[in-house]
């Protein structure tokens, strides 16, 4: 990696601009990016999954850790010759081109895997809900977020940020926030800060039975969250339904914690 030259002269050789359709805002500071490696590891020679590396100022900071295989899903087709400068030929490294969203990752890595990511601002979400709650279980995620979208993540009941992801989050894994980044950090800078959330799925982590429960009672709590359960929840059995988890029918879903969340998805079902 000490051989390659500055990302900003790489970008300029390349032509290479962020596109804001696919969200991209380029963090090309290679002490930031290897201190959120640091925060990531260690790896232990696990693989890592990297999703919309662009220019690769994350992935160099990777490729020098100690991860074994390192697995890059770029959607974006200018920046694969950018990233092909990358590859050390020692094996590790493999680029696809493809939509996150779309790709299965155990046909991508055998076996625990990181992923570690400065995800595009307008898929973050929908990645994290798919690493959550689809069948494939990362090792650990460590993700960079809009500020607040990472503080909607680790949420406590009573806080204004508390919602539905922070419930399916926090039912699913440990999440913190473990590095905070202003927007001049980026390149472009874009309007907001941003934030990195370390997520570690907790080993008796619910089934996706009780997932699909879960997200079915939050949308409904947490889509009128200023009326109490026994009215926001009424479509699911209403004030019977809070009975039957021990949650009183005239709390608001704001004040609800992650086990009772949990024991309003079981009785859902049951």
């Amino acid at each position: 990696m000490s051989d390659l030259p500055p990302l900003r002269e790489s970008l300029e050789a390349h032509g290479l601009l962020a596109k804001k359709s696919f969200g991209q805002h380029f963090l090309l500071d290679l002490n930031i990016t290897r201190k959120i490696v640091r925060l990531a590891g260690p790896f232990e020679g696990r693989a890592v999954i990297e999703v919309g590396p662009g220019p690769g100022g994350l992935t160099r900071a990777i490729v020098e850790s100690d991860a074994g295989p390192v697995v890059l899903v770029e959607k974006d087709p200018r920046f694969l010759p950018l990233l092909n400068e990358l590859d050390t030929g020692d094996g590790r490294l493999r680029i696809i081109e493809a939509d996150a969203l779309k790709v299965v990752e155990a046909d991508l890595v055998a076996g625990p895997a990181h992923v570690v990511s400065n995800l595009p601002y307008n898929v973050g979400t929908p990645l994290l809900i798919k690493w959550l709650t689809g069948p494939w279980i990362p090792h650990a995620m460590t993700l960079m977020f809009q500020k607040e979208v990472a503080e909607r993540i680790v949420a406590a009941p009573g806080d204004d940020a508390y919602g539905r992801l922070a419930v399916i989050a926090q039912a699913v894994a440990e999440a913190r926030i473990v590095m905070h980044l202003p927007a001049a950090a980026f390149t472009p800078p874009p309007k907001v800060a941003s934030a990195v959330v370390h997520l570690v799925p907790h080993a008796d982590r619910p089934d996706r039975e009780m997932l699909k429960r879960l997200e079915t009672v939050t949308a409904a709590a947490f889509g009128q969250r200023r009326k109490m359960l026994r009215s926001s929840l009424k479509q699911l059995g209403g004030g019977a339904l809070c009975e039957a988890a021990g949650i009183d029918p005239d709390a608001r879903a704001e004040t609800i914690d992650i086990a009772g969340f949990l024991r309003l998805a079981a009785a859902c079902g049951s």
